[in-house]
């Protein structure tokens, strides 16, 4: 997630409106507002933001719980890399620091998983076909030093970061993804390669992916920060909510 994710165009299109860091953390007291008190407060909401977004389309609507997935960014903008300039880098508490091109990732052995994306702000997709590489195969080719405890994931937006623990990482429902529905990440999804954490809220998926730092302790990252979300991010058993299960 960098954040978490405006509702989908036709196939094929992927444009819309990013929400943007000023936006989200402007309306954030707003979205918690819909998700607590639950669909009647947050159909007033749609009815205030709606016309807002057929005037301009700023995508403030991605903030609101839905059936689909939001967009959000934290830099008023997509970043943008293209499939053949695209590195992951893997280094830090490592003994072979890797320098991955998209192809090296879509070499190794893939993983697919069918889960729901669950955003903390309260809406859910279900039943989303992932695939990509098991985080716990790159940190076994980076090999893993003794003093390791943790993981910090940068993107290449410049802002956004994120972190798991080492045993969180190696979970086989972790993976850096480069596919989603059978087709290749879309910038707005945080292509060419982002992270997906099943069991847990989306803004631990990190967006546009660029590096995987090996640790020695637990980094908070952007939305706990600044957002003051739980570094724990388990769906249904953090930041007060109580979820169904992925």
């Amino acid at each position: 997630m960098a954040m978490p994710e405006t509702e989908p165009t036709p196939a094929g299109d992927d444009r819309g409106a990013p929400v943007g860091r000023r936006v989200v953390l402007g309306l954030l007291g707003l979205g918690a507002i819909g998700v607590v008190t639950g669909s009647s407060i947050q159909g007033g909401l749609d009815a205030v933001l709606t016309p807002v977004q057929q005037i301009d389309p700023t995508g403030l609507t991605g903030l609101l719980p839905g059936a689909y997935f939001r967009y959000y960014t934290v830099t008023d903008g997509y970043p943008s890399v293209t499939d053949s300039a695209y590195r992951l880098v893997v280094d830090g508490l490592v003994d072979r620091r890797l320098d991955l091109t998209l192809d090296d990732l879509q070499l190794l052995p893939p993983r697919e998983l069918v889960r729901a994306f669950q955003c903390v702000t309260g809406w859910r997709v279900p039943g989303v076909r992932w695939k990509g590489v098991l985080l716990s195969n790159l940190l076994d080719q980076a090999g893993v030093q003794p003093r390791a405890k943790a993981l910090r994931f940068r993107s290449f937006d410049g802002v956004y970061t994120e972190s798991l623990t080492l045993d969180e990482a190696r979970r086989d429902d972790v993976i850096v993804a480069y596919s989603l529905d059978d087709r290749p990440l879309s910038q707005a999804h945080g292509g060419p390669v982002r992270l997906y954490v099943a069991p847990m809220y989306g803004y631990k998926s990190i967006k546009w992916l660029s590096a995987i730092d090996v640790v020695s302790s637990v980094e908070p990252g952007y939305w706990e920060t600044v957002g003051n979300y739980d570094v724990e991010a388990w769906v249904g058993r953090s930041n007060g909510r109580n979820d169904p299960a992925t």
